[in-house]
């Protein structure tokens, strides 16, 4: 897991720990101390601690005018013993709501595995939004199933053709508006 870095190809366009609005401004990283681990497997350095030991996470762009935000994850996304929603939602969400970011793109090709709880906080976040969405993009099938088993995925846009895009081949803005024609396409 230490060699899975977050994806770096648009940092000449944006970088969080740069970002006095984001919630991992002034951040500093290192390229060589491994600290954070999942299972006891080191990550790379380049993730982000969010308050959970399973789940870390690296805002890879935001676009404060056009109201969205790119975020890869990696590790376990656990709300049973963890209630990583919540550290999500509060830590991360909320700040950049509170700066006008409404459509959420959700990058999962990296979380192994999902345990739920309950679904308070998806709902919460779905509300919030309201004009805006939340879309997740590559998750595992498996993973999928488990957020459909308790039916929380109809607070995102999942699914069909946002498990097969080559996201890194676009710009972000590219990203963004096929993300956001595949969501308008599917709740007209």
């Amino acid at each position: 897991m230490h060699l899975i870095e977050p994806y770096f190809g648009w940092r000449n366009l944006y970088v969080a720990s740069e970002d006095s609005l984001s919630p991992f401004a002034n951040r500093e990283y290192s390229e060589f101390e491994f600290q954070n681990t999942i299972y006891n497997f080191y990550i790379h350095p380049q993730w982000d601690y969010i308050g959970s030991e399973t789940l870390f996470l690296k805002i890879l762009y935001v676009d404060y005018d056009e109201g969205f935000c790119v975020m890869e994850l990696i590790g376990e996304w656990n709300d049973a013993i963890h209630n990583d929603i919540m550290t999500l939602k509060r830590d991360i969400v909320e700040p950049l709501m509170e700066s006008g970011i409404d459509k959420f793109i959700l990058i999962g090709e990296n979380v192994l595995n999902f345990h739920y709880s309950d679904d308070c906080y998806y709902e919460e976040w779905f509300d919030e939004v309201e004009e805006g969405w939340i879309a997740m993009v590559n998750f595992h099938e498996h993973v999928i199933n488990e957020f459909e088993t308790i039916n929380i995925d109809h607070y995102f846009v999942m699914g069909g053709e946002l498990e097969e895009i080559e996201w890194r081949t676009y710009l972000p803005i590219q990203f963004y508006n096929k993300i956001k024609g595949i969501v308008i396409k599917r709740i007209s």
